[in-house]
């Protein structure tokens, strides 16, 4: 610890940039390590955009693995198995759900009925099945591989298609199948996962009532396997090498292959890319003027009314008030919650975000260079889609003033980066209590807002660090305007579209 406090960036920007840069190399090294070997080429199966893995080394043709990610996912997301699974032999098809990710068509049907927008996922799994039989080097022999959301449609695309041939579940919830049927069932949990476990085990002793997790069981051609990832949560479990050697044992088991490429998992380095890129932002903030002196605080009576106003009052007043007009989930209603929350917060709060703000142009120019471009670009290429296309440019244009309204607004509440950890803590927190309070309060309409709570508590710790470093220096508005726009930016290309039931 003493040796960072000495290499702090106020005193050593050069050192570290450094730091900064040792890291973000080593992480790229990694990364690009992980697909060495693998060509990549991109395809289309009817409307539905994918990528097509095949190693170079390749001798032939090979089974087709169809890779498939869950709610609010992208290809991208599941890119350490799409890899490791083409070094392991195998054709490998990862494509873009409907909503998601650059597919241009929007999610539709009715999301709480099995007839309606699963019935279309199922089909569209279908057409990439055929795609991928039509266009990659296939012997013909086909499996089946979804994470979350995903997990069930594979399952109940298995069940609709003899070509499958095998089905590996990661985060399970499905309860479609049988105690014959899909005939071989991988399902892989991360260790935290308790409820997904759960039904992943139940899955297992329809076929041996007294099987346990990371056992095989099965009767003539059925076998079934409930693995567990050692300490890890819904998204980890896609990067673990436990889930890498489950999957690739269980395809070679089916298919009589053998061979086990290098584990090379990279979710380790995603993040130790990601947080150089932040590390090198604080050097980088230098190019504003000097820090600013801390503004005088808010009394503590004012600053508690500021926090708990807006969290009660507004989703009251929000949710009578919501009328849907974007083609993105909850999209719209967040415009009008982060509206409403801004200017309620800055009225209690009774400053003018004007006052003490100064070089707001340079300040929102950095925010957006770091927080969407370096940060949003390495994320695109390693992790999930953060390019946006299409109707997208619309929805973040939407968000935009609602977001820009919300952060100016949290700026001035913490008192422009200089504000105590207590009170930066308790502002964020009564944004995510507002918003759930809202998903309790209409549970039909808003109950996907619940899912935009882990994107808006990830953003506060990435973007919202960055922008305090940038507050201390160009005052709330700059800041706020920048980090509005990187917030609509980051919802309007996380959640899917939307266009509602046929």
């Amino acid at each position: 610890m003493a040796f960072l406090r000495h290499l702090a960036p106020r005193r050593h920007p050069v050192a570290w940039l450094l730091l900064a840069a040792g890291l973000a190399l080593a992480a790229l090294w990694h990364l690009e390590q992980a697909r060495e070997g693998v060509e990549t080429r991109p395809f289309r199966a009817g409307d539905t955009p994918g990528t097509l893995y095949l190693a170079r080394d390749r001798e032939g043709a090979a089974p087709l693995v169809v890779v498939a990610h869950g709610f609010a996912g992208s290809r991208q997301l599941m890119q350490a198995l799409s890899f490791h699974l083409a070094r392991a032999g195998y054709t490998v098809v990862a494509y873009d759900s409907e909503g998601h990710g650059r597919n241009p068509l929007p999610m539709s049907g009715d999301v709480t009925a099995i007839d309606g927008t699963t019935r279309l996922l199922v089909a569209e799994l279908r057409r990439v099945v055929d795609a991928g039989l039509a266009l990659a080097e296939s012997d013909g022999g086909v499996a089946l591989l979804g994470h979350s959301m995903a997990s069930d449609i594979v399952v109940r695309s298995a069940l609709a298609d003899a070509r499958v041939d095998a089905v590996i579940a990661v985060s399970m919830f499905s309860e479609a199948m049988t105690a014959t049927a899909p005939a071989r069932l991988l399902m892989v949990s991360g260790a935290w996962e308790g409820r997904l476990r759960a039904v992943a085990l139940d899955a297992v002793r329809q076929v041996d009532p007294d099987a346990e997790e990371n056992e095989t069981v099965g009767t003539g051609a059925v076998r079934r396997r409930a693995a567990v990832a050692p300490g890890r949560e819904h998204l980890g479990v896609l990067y673990s090498a436990t889930t890498l050697e489950e999957t690739t044992r269980w395809l070679h088991d089916t298919f009589g292959r053998d061979g086990d490429p290098a584990l090379r998992p990279t979710g380790a380095w995603i993040l130790v890319l990601l947080a150089a890129i932040v590390l090198a932002f604080r050097p980088v903030t230098r190019w504003l003027p000097a820090p600013l002196p801390p503004p005088a605080e808010a009394t503590p009576r004012r600053f508690l009314l500021a926090v708990a106003a807006p969290a009660l009052l507004v989703p009251l007043v929000a949710v009578a008030a919501y009328r849907p007009f974007l083609p993105v989930l909850v999209a719209d209603y967040l415009a009008l919650h982060l509206a409403l929350y801004g200017v309620l917060q800055l009225a209690v709060l009774g400053r003018s975000p004007l006052a003490g703000s100064r070089a707001s142009g340079r300040a929102v120019a950095l925010l957006l260079l770091w927080g969407v471009g370096f940060f949003g670009l390495a994320l695109d290429r390693y992790a999930a889609s953060f390019l946006p296309s299409g109707e997208r440019w619309a929805v973040i244009a939407a968000l935009a003033p609602g977001a820009v309204l919300f952060l100016v607004a949290d700026a001035v509440a913490t008192d422009a980066g200089h504000g105590r950890a207590w009170r930066r803590v308790l502002a964020r927190f009564g944004l995510l209590l507002s918003l759930a309070l809202a998903a309790l309060l209409d549970r039909e309409r808003l109950g996907f807002v619940l899912l935009v709570l882990p994107v808006v508590l990830l953003f506060f710790c990435i973007h919202g660090l960055m922008g305090r470093w940038v507050a201390q220096r160009a005052g709330p508005l700059g800041a706020g305007v920048g980090l509005g726009l990187a917030l609509a930016w980051a919802l309007g290309v996380s959640f899917p579209l939307f266009a509602g039931e046929h």
